[in-house]
């Protein structure tokens, strides 16, 4: 029996204040209530179609995860839990099914279902994946979890230069990781301008 890809993408409930704060800074709540709304769509919609996985949506809060409005349809939903960024990717990983997971923001403008394709073929030759980001973190891990799940999001000093590297290092001797491309998520007015030159 072949194993599912299960690609789960973390997202917020898109309501006015509780998203995107640093980019609010910047272009305003509402600006940034409907940036965040417009990724979530064009990012989740052509995954979700694509039958090479099983799309997730993890959501927080978790009580907003019977909110149907607020969210794309025709993809399964979970919460992410209590706790840090590492304790809620980590618990997400462990309860799903049997099968290599990816896990990527939904605030990620650029990735397609190739960059997804790419990251479940990256499994099948190594322990995890990861797709970079130029602030030294990362936009997409990827685990095969077998033949046993390993928890490497501990001890991640999160939201700095050093996430990336302290979450390779939780990587157990032996193990081996790949590196896909290298894309940014939209956190600030600068990077929100970068992309609207891209697109102008």
């Amino acid at each position: 029996m072949s194993l599912v890809n299960h690609l789960v993408v973390f997202a917020k409930a898109p309501r006015l204040g509780r998203v995107k704060s640093r980019l609010a800074e910047d272009i305003g709540p509402l600006g940034a209530l409907a940036f965040y709304r417009r990724v979530l769509i064009h990012v989740t919609r052509p995954l979700i179609q694509d039958r090479r996985w099983q799309c997730w949506l993890a959501v927080t809060p978790d009580a907003s995860i019977h909110a149907d409005g607020l969210w794309p349809r025709d993809c399964s939903r979970i919460s992410q839990g209590p706790g840090d960024l590492g304790q809620r990717m980590g618990g997400v990983a462990e309860v799903l099914p049997p099968g290599p997971v990816v896990i990527i923001g939904a605030d990620i403008p650029a990735v397609r279902p190739h960059h997804i394709n790419k990251a479940f073929r990256e499994l099948g030759r190594h322990d995890a994946v990861f797709g970079p980001a130029d602030d030294g973190g990362y936009w997409l891990v990827g685990l095969k979890r077998r033949p046993v799940y390993k928890q490497i999001f501990q001890n991640v000093r999160w939201s700095t230069e050093h996430a990336l590297a302290d979450t390779v290092a939780n990587l157990a001797p032996g193990q081996t990781h790949a590196v896909l491309d290298t894309l940014d998520d939209i956190d600030d007015g600068e990077a929100y301008r970068r992309l609207r030159q891209m697109k102008g």
